[in-house]
């Protein structure tokens, strides 16, 4: 039996303890907002309940190779679900279909399978959302943690960019977040245009 109210009880606080503080970005808090964004968009693809178990666990293993290192963090969590899965009870297939959804959202995105679609526009969720300025504030503290060169023009380019090749892959999203992004996104070309006038 997948239990995975036992799972949260045992992963949450680790993340909250052991995740360094200048994971401004990819933190506990993040970790939640994806948990919460799963729910929201599988509840509208008519997800069966053990699966939506399972994209629930998904959710809160995506990041949690940050616990290691940021590079190849994904990787980092499938080796940590499939070492610690199977003592909440899930089975080798159940920690395989994990595996794939936290993959699914290694960027560039090419998430499968409707579970693995899923949880890789929870991940990416908030660019389709009011709270794209916010997260990408915090997004951007954090890389100049790793990027201390970084500024604010170079940040604005590697947005644009991202947002120009994010696809959304759930009927939900594309169908309540897609028009937002594209509305963040001439924002912040608006922005560039405006910073780089006259230079």
């Amino acid at each position: 039996m997948v239990d995975f109210n036992f799972v949260y009880s045992q992963l949450i606080p680790k993340l909250e303890r052991d995740l360094p503080d200048f994971l401004c970005y990819h933190n506990v808090a993040h970790t939640l907002d994806v948990l919460h964004s799963c729910l929201l968009i599988a509840e509208n693809e008519d997800i069966d309940p053990l699966d939506l178990k399972l994209i629930q666990t998904a959710a809160l293993y995506h990041d949690a190779g940050f616990l290691v290192q940021a590079e190849n963090h994904e990787e980092i969590g499938c080796a940590m679900v499939r070492e610690e899965l199977p003592g909440f009870g899930f089975s080798k297939d159940q920690v395989e279909k994990v595996c794939g959804m936290i993959m699914g959202t290694k960027i560039p995105q090419a998430p499968m399978t409707i579970l693995e679609r899923v949880v890789a526009d929870a991940d990416l969720e908030y660019l389709g959302t009011d709270q794209f300025d916010e997260k990408s504030r915090r997004l951007y503290q954090e890389m100049k943690h790793f990027d201390p060169a970084l500024n604010g023009v170079d940040w604005l380019k590697i947005q644009i960019d991202f947002l120009e090749r994010h696809s959304y892959h759930t009927h939900f999203c594309i169908a309540n977040r897609e028009q937002k992004k594209q509305e963040n996104l001439q924002k912040l070309k608006v922005k560039l245009a405006e910073l780089t006038a006259g230079q």
